[in-house]
């Protein structure tokens, strides 16, 4: 006998305005299609067939993000030329995976959510200045939830987990701060392997500006964000076995 699933649909997402000082930088952010448009489709136990979209939310969060971080941002689609632009970097984000988990498969009363991200930056000459994957987590009870709501809550807590770790972050993993009015020097923050050099990736065409309206480990610490998690939830856990893959 099949099981209920769900299609779940998330309304774009946002995030209290953090507690920081913008970058001083232009910066181009461009949107992939597969990046705006990401649906994620899975069975449970072979029963269970839910439909993610995450896509638009996605988009609509980095965008209002990335607004946050720096003084100027420029949104890009996925075919938009940035090369006149006068920019200090592009960014491209990316989903590598994503991971859930339901009461049937964990036989608990929570839904979980994870994400990795990915986030390619890129120099004003177009070339790969640095590739950070981070991961990130929400986690929704059912209790006084109905329907796909435990699903769809934990979801936006894991992304509003990932904008906590980029406005943390970003800098210390990518020196995207460097990239201040000078050509970069490619630099790997993505901690390839000794022997193994940093990849260098051209942007032939770098990322006619396309406004997106604005509309998730843990919540953020210390006064660098406010919280994002309103459950105050800090847990972190690991993946379950049975949890789904992408």
């Amino acid at each position: 006998m099949a099981g209920c699933g769900a299609n779940v649909t998330l309304d774009p997402v946002t995030i209290p305005t953090p507690l920081i000082d913008p970058m001083p930088m232009s910066v181009a952010v461009r949107i992939p299609a597969e990046f705006e448009d990401y649906v994620h489709e899975d069975e449970v136990l072979g029963r269970e067939k839910w439909r993610i979209d995450l896509g638009r939310s996605n988009a609509a969060l980095f965008s209002q993000l990335f607004n946050f971080m720096f003084d100027e941002v420029t949104i890009l689609g996925p075919d938009d030329d940035a090369s006149t632009l006068a920019i200090d970097a592009l960014i491209e984000p990316s989903i590598d995976a994503f991971e859930f988990s339901v009461p049937s498969q964990s036989r608990t009363e929570s839904y979980a959510v994870w994400i990795r991200y990915r986030l390619k930056v890129y120099d004003s000459a177009g070339d790969m200045y640095a590739n950070w994957p981070l991961s990130a987590y929400g986690k929704s009870e059912k209790f006084g939830l109905t329907g796909d709501e435990p699903l769809k809550r934990a979801a936006i807590l894991a992304m509003r987990d990932a904008a906590a770790l980029m406005i943390m972050n970003l800098d210390k993993s990518t020196a995207i701060s460097a990239l201040k009015d000078r050509p970069a020097i490619a630099v790997a923050s993505a901690q390839p392997a000794a022997d193994e050099p940093a990849p260098r990736e051209k942007r032939s065409q770098l990322p006619k500006r396309r406004e997106v309206a604005l509309p998730p480990p843990g919540p953020a610490a210390g006064p660098a964000v406010l919280s994002m998690d309103p459950d105050s939830d800090a847990t972190r856990e690991r993946v379950p076995e049975g949890s789904s893959n992408d």
